[in-house]
């Protein structure tokens, strides 16, 4: 049985709410419910954009926390828990970084990843424990998703990262919720009700997405991960990112296809050093001890004299 207080909490989620404009989407065909997602998914990106500087704010205190050798990590049940760890996987092959340095944590366990694992979400001190099990430490930025703002699990762990100085961020659809309230810095992207009521992983989903993209790619292009708006940190371990980073170096340097593919095999595949080595005519030995002057900054090698 439901509890009261449980149905009360959910009546004043904005994400939770009828909308107005797809009381009807249960009789049309397919154009036209699809034409009604479509208009409501347009309102996404404004949404977001009335919370830029909070994002900013986060993006500055997660390059200050990688800078000192900290982590991101993202936590999230369901949905949100998902969305977190396909960001985190992605930047291994985009920005050449370690894997442990930005991490998904999941309610439930890798098991949720693909499947419901109920109740998980409702564990408030499950949220703790896995956060202790990643040893989180005051170094480490901690970014709670949740659409709603009141899943336990999350506000568990945000707690506990609190609890220890870890610097925490909240990224809800709901304003002045737990999960926002709760975090060092709130990011509340309010999309409004979904098309169809309650699924949440429709337009709360798709903002979540673009703001931890936002996150992680800011974060990213500030620690030195790119070059104009090229990035030059990709990892090439299969054939089409090889031929990515082939066309990255070609893009930088106006070279050709053939000396692209020489310096990157003199570079062992680093496109920010065949880069370096194309600009400034320097061997892969001189262009790394150049970048690690730079402190990878690219640019910054490339203009030093």
């Amino acid at each position: 049985m439901a509890s009261k207080d449980l149905l009360e909490q959910l009546n004043q989620l904005v994400s939770e709410g009828r909308n107005p404009n797809t009381m009807d989407i249960d009789m049309l065909d397919s154009k036209a419910i699809l034409e009604k997602i479509n208009a409501e998914d347009a309102l996404v990106a404004n949404a977001i954009k009335l919370e830029i500087a909070n994002i900013a704010k986060a993006v500055d205190c997660i390059v200050t926390s990688i800078s000192k050798q900290g982590r991101l990590i993202y936590i999230g049940a369901g949905t949100s828990g998902r969305l977190g760890i396909l960001d985190a996987v992605e930047c291994r092959p985009t920005f050449s970084v370690d894997d442990t340095l930005v991490q998904g944590v999941i309610a439930g366990g890798e098991r949720a990843i693909q499947h419901a694992v109920e109740g998980a979400e409702d564990d408030a001190k499950q949220g703790e424990q896995d956060c202790e099990q990643i040893d989180l430490s005051e170094k480490d930025v901690l970014v709670g998703i949740a659409a709603s703002g009141r899943t336990p699990y999350v506000i568990g762990a945000l707690k506990y990262a609190k609890s220890i100085g870890a610097k925490t961020v909240g990224l809800s659809c709901n304003p002045a919720t737990p999960v926002v309230t709760l975090a060092d810095i709130g990011i509340c992207i309010e999309v409004g009700p979904e098309c169809l009521t309650g699924s949440t992983r429709m337009k709360s989903g798709t903002a979540q997405k673009m703001v931890l993209n936002m996150l992680s790619t800011a974060s990213m292009i500030r620690l030195g991960k790119a070059y104009e708006n090229l990035m030059v940190d990709v990892n090439a371990t299969n054939q089409k990112l090889l031929a990515r980073a082939t066309r990255i170096v070609m893009q930088a340097t106006q070279c050709t296809q053939q000396d692209a593919e020489n310096a990157l095999s003199e570079s062992a595949n680093n496109a920010k050093v065949a880069i370096l080595m194309l600009l400034t005519q320097c061997t892969a030995k001189e262009a790394k001890n150049k970048l690690e002057h730079a402190n990878g900054f690219l640019r910054k090698a490339v203009e030093k004299p």
